[in-house]
């Protein structure tokens, strides 16, 4: 088991490698100036080329590149055009903020996602399994800003319950996790339908009904345990999705996150901070893979050799 782990981590290297390398040199193939945005537009042109000097953008490409990964090993994104501020701590602030509603979010549309699955999946053809159908319809179907502006219409203008913005209280989590769970409760639903309707008519499961086994041990122990895999993969994407993708979400509901401090990096073609934010994005979808690969050797103990 530790093997496996270890060569799962090892496997990391590579690909964060490629993927800082490719952040790297993409961002400098797009036109403008970093020095010229960093200063203003009514800087001279001496104090634009003290900014250049400033930051090392006078050096060549190779030299910048190797500078870059310096920095990188001493966890220094560089400096945000925008803030003027380091982008390691604008971006410390807010991927927690990010991480804690993915997080409220992804449990939600697990457990739902399995229980109305499981449901259908074990009553295929009744009310229950054209229930969880529509539903699954209706949350992959509902545009996110669509359904995040429904719930404030009428959460917060016509109840008044629910605040509108912000994260300052456990209620400003609930319509934001909400909106950002609903597209992943219905795959989730739809997978663990298919996996299970797959696995219940497996020999080993009619084998556990001979022996005599209650209809619910047989159900949760042998047909969902067996059917976890793809579930867990799909589990594992749309998790990475969130960390990277709450976009939407986090720019209606005003939330101070990542998605939210993307926008604001590409509006002002702050291209030190957009190339961060990719990269830790891009840094938690490869770690996010890794831990469901890991679990995939617990659950079925034969991935590891």
């Amino acid at each position: 088991m530790t093997s496996y782990i270890v060569r799962r981590l090892l496997a990391v290297f590579p690909v964060v490698f490629l993927v800082v390398t490719l952040a790297f040199f993409v961002f400098q193939l797009i036109p403008g100036d970093p020095a010229r945005m960093y200063a203003g537009e009514e800087a001279t042109q001496q104090q634009v080329e003290r900014i250049r000097e400033k930051l090392g953008l006078n050096r060549p490409i190779l030299v910048r590149y190797i500078t870059y990964w310096k920095g990188l090993v001493h966890g220094d994104l560089g400096t945000s055009i925008y803030f003027h501020t380091s982008i390691t701590d604008l971006i410390g602030r807010r991927f927690l903020n990010t991480l804690q509603l993915a997080l409220i979010a992804i449990i939600a549309a697990t457990v739902f996602g399995l229980i109305i699955g499981t449901v259908a999946a074990v009553h295929r053809g009744s009310i229950w399994d054209y229930s969880a159908n529509l539903i699954a319809l209706l949350g992959i179907s509902i545009p996110v800003f669509w359904l995040g502006l429904l719930l404030m219409l009428f959460f917060s203008l016509y109840i008044g319950i629910l605040p509108t913005a912000g994260n300052a209280t456990w209620k400003h989590y609930l319509m934001p996790s909400f909106t950002l769970s609903t597209f992943s409760m219905a795959f989730i639903t739809r997978m663990t339908r298919s996996s299970m309707l797959e696995t219940l008519g497996e020999d080993y499961v009619n084998t556990a009904r001979a022996k005599g086994l209650t209809e619910r041990r047989v159900i949760i122990f042998h047909a969902l345990r067996n059917a976890l895999l793809p579930i867990l993969t799909v589990v594992g994407l749309r998790f990475g999705y969130m960390l990277g993708g709450a976009v939407i979400t986090e720019s209606v509901f005003a939330w101070p996150g990542m998605g939210r401090l993307f926008v604001t990096a590409v509006n002002q073609r702050d291209i030190p901070l957009v190339q961060g934010e990719l990269l830790i994005f891009a840094l938690a979808f490869v770690l996010v893979n890794v831990v469901v690969d890991i679990a995939y050797s617990f659950i079925d103990p034969r991935i590891r050799h």
